[in-house]
């Protein structure tokens, strides 16, 4: 009995002794994750590529005018519609019964004055004959001019509503593709509600957001080149056709639109695409003078530092301390004298934690 119970414990202990090794498997090491930056020349820093995403040449928003419940919906994302067609509309009972009242008011209106001007010629005749006074001539045309204004503002206030009633429809203002909707039957929305975004015409652009250390040196007009991740092989040409003057307080970037000289069938919205700017000063000297950004240089004791970076793959890599020699600080970071080569990667964030030998993932 005794051997029994000693053998169901040393069972017992060897399946927990396993479990607990396979836990230790499991367990992977969490690398830090680096920012790096790739070290070249003046000029080749000076060679920038931003993340965009395409859009439509001619996007545009539709809104209901009026508030109230959607009760059809003609034509939903990724539907084609031609200029005219009616999208979507509300129920707009309040809208509709305004409008019929304007109408009734109008009838009325234009009855009076019918009235009113068959008696002002009666009147007219008859104060012509002497048969009355020019009192009552003077009554009666007060009277019809009096008719004319109720009937000229009812009608303009018919107008009024039925321009209130066509707020609960909106209407495809040109051919295109409904790019997304908003809403569905039975939903109440207010009024200004974007229920559809439509991509109107065959032209393209590109939707890029820049920092604040390069947008000033941006015009209109100023040429790129357009790489989309989704069509290999294929470099376009592309020229900054917008730029704003403001930031965009969600991205912190300025938001900046490029054109597409000669767009491929392939471009859809919503691609992503990398935009290159050149900001090299063409009639400046080439300098070959390699740099680094200030924020990738460290100091202790023993001088100035970078972490150099040797990959393992393309995520990850080891940090290695390296001490070197700086030149002069420019406005694109410090020229090196000796200690690096062009190409290699370095770390440019978080240097305090890093340790020499360190292993980390590239960001």
């Amino acid at each position: 009995m005794k051997i029994k119970k000693y053998t169901l414990i040393t069972l017992l202990s060897l399946i927990a002794f396993v479990s607990c090794k396979e836990e230790e498997k499991v367990k992977e090491t969490v690398l830090r994750p680096v920012k790096y930056a790739v070290v070249g020349d003046v000029n080749t820093q000076k060679i920038r590529t931003f993340s965009g995403v395409a859009k439509a040449g001619d996007e545009i928003g539709l809104s209901f005018r009026g508030s109230g419940v959607i009760t059809k919906v003609n034509f939903w994302k990724g539907e084609k519609v031609k200029k005219g067609d009616i999208i979507a509309k509300l129920d707009n009972v309040e809208a509709s019964l305004a409008y019929e009242q304007s109408v009734s008011a109008l009838k009325s209106a234009q009855s009076s004055m019918n009235t009113s001007k068959s008696n002002l010629n009666r009147v007219k005749s008859l104060y012509e004959k002497g048969s009355n006074s020019l009192s009552d001539y003077e009554s009666a045309k007060n009277s019809y001019q009096t008719a004319l204004d109720q009937f000229e503002s009812a009608k303009r206030n018919k107008s009024i509503q039925a321009t209130q009633l066509s707020y609960g429809i909106i209407r495809a203002p040109k051919d295109g593709l409904i790019a997304s909707t908003d809403g569905g039957v039975g939903e109440r929305v207010s009024a200004g509600h974007q229920f559809a975004v439509l991509n109107a015409g065959k032209e393209m652009k590109i939707d890029v957001g820049l920092p604040e250390s390069v947008v000033n040196k941006v015009f209109i007009g100023m040429e790129t080149k357009l790489e989309f991740s989704s069509i290999e092989g294929k470099i376009m040409d592309g020229k900054v056709i917008e730029l704003s003057p403001n930031i965009d307080p969600d991205s912190a970037t300025y938001n900046t639109s490029i054109g597409i000289d000669s767009p491929a069938k392939e471009i859809k919205p919503g691609m992503a695409v990398s935009v290159t700017f050149d900001f090299t000063d063409a009639n400046a000297t080439a300098d070959k003078s390699l740099i680094i950004p200030l924020k990738a240089v460290g100091e202790d004791g023993k001088g100035r530092f970078v972490f150099i970076i040797t990959t393992k793959s393309e995520t990850t890599g080891t940090v290695n301390k390296k001490y070197l020699e700086l030149g002069e600080l420019t406005t694109d970071g410090f020229k090196v004298k000796s200690g690096l080569a062009s190409g290699d990667k370095i770390a440019t964030a978080g240097l305090q934690t890093l340790l020499d030998g360190q292993d980390v993932r590239l960001k």
